[in-house]
């Protein structure tokens, strides 16, 4: 079945997470099964992190650490420039509902991408080592910074009950398993870089996106979203990639870095990670209803991926 979609150029995690909509729009989770569904969406959570951990290289991060200014620039981007851009954005609640705004607002604030940021680097015969370190580096500050600016930015609403014990929840889910992954990652890091990795990867986004999407079939929340409003969403995605990859490139060049890192300033610091991304709403907005919230990021994770793909081969065409 993967070596078929493979063939036919199907992203196997858009296909899984679609089954896992269509899934819960007809067979919702409810009672027992749905707490049964949450704990195993925990333990595919953890899991994750866990081959995060070992699959890292603590020697080669450690090496890459030296090229501060590209791995300062692309967390800026990340954790300073897309929050301002979220929070920018709030007029949009005179137009789409106010749950769908916040998905907005979630999606700015999280981490980017470690596997495409560092495949469309590498397409585009970018700074790989560069890229590598970099998306990795955000996905360990966000699992502080993430918790944080949604405490500071979507904490006010009172939509949304996030406290302090967000961090021990994060530190017992996120960040325990990945300092295990380290500690043991002499032993396991080969069934990690295999493909391990990628399994655990989709099959706990596909969980958690079934969860969310059934909690939203069971609360009715789906009756608020139109149409409309998934064409917004998908045009919206479109734009601010298209900006973000402008930007990116634009102050990279304007602060002397050469080609090589301009390109993975542009594929790390315009992502967002769906990966990382719905673990952390599991996580930070336990017990809450996160169906709209994490609707937006779901559509501008396709759009980046479609987006970056064809600049990456543009890149290599011209680079040679």
């Amino acid at each position: 079945m993967y070596t078929m979609f493979k063939r036919l150029k199907v992203d196997v995690l858009i296909v899984l997470i679609l089954a896992a909509v269509v899934l819960a729009i007809f067979f919702p989770a409810r009672g027992g099964v749905a707490d049964a569904f949450k704990l195993a969406s925990s333990l595919g959570i953890a899991l994750l992190f866990y081959l995060y951990g070992a699959r890292l290289s603590t020697s080669e991060a450690l090496a890459g650490l030296k090229h501060w200014r590209l791995h300062l620039l692309i967390l800026s981007f990340t954790f300073v420039v897309f929050p301002i851009i979220g929070v920018s954005l709030k007029p949009l609640e005179l137009f789409i509902p106010h749950g769908i705004y916040m998905g907005i607002l979630y999606l700015t604030l999280v981490p980017s991408t470690v596997q495409s940021s560092v495949a469309f680097t590498s397409v585009a015969k970018g700074n790989v080592a560069g890229a590598i370190v970099s998306a990795s580096a955000s996905n360990l500050v966000g699992v502080f910074a993430t918790p944080i600016l949604v405490m500071l930015l979507m904490g006010q609403s009172g939509e949304f009950h996030i406290d302090a014990s967000v961090f021990t929840d994060i530190a017992i889910q996120l960040l325990l398993p990945f300092a295990l992954g380290q500690l043991t990652r002499r032993w396991v890091h080969t069934i990690a870089e295999r493909g391990a990795t990628k399994v655990v990867d989709r099959g706990s986004i596909a969980l958690v996106v079934y969860v969310a999407f059934s909690e939203g079939m069971v609360e009715g929340i789906w009756s608020s979203v139109a149409v409309g409003h998934i064409v917004f969403l998908v045009v919206l995605s479109i734009a601010l990639v298209a900006f973000m990859l402008w930007l990116t490139r634009f102050v990279a060049l304007k602060l002397g870095f050469n080609e090589a890192d301009t390109i993975a300033i542009e594929f790390c610091g315009t992502k967002k990670s769906l990966a990382t991304g719905l673990p952390m709403a599991a996580v930070i907005f336990a017990g809450q209803p996160t169906a709209l919230l994490i609707l937006p990021l779901m559509i501008f994770h396709q759009v980046q991926l479609m987006m970056c793909s064809w600049l990456a081969s543009k890149y290599a065409r011209s680079r040679g």
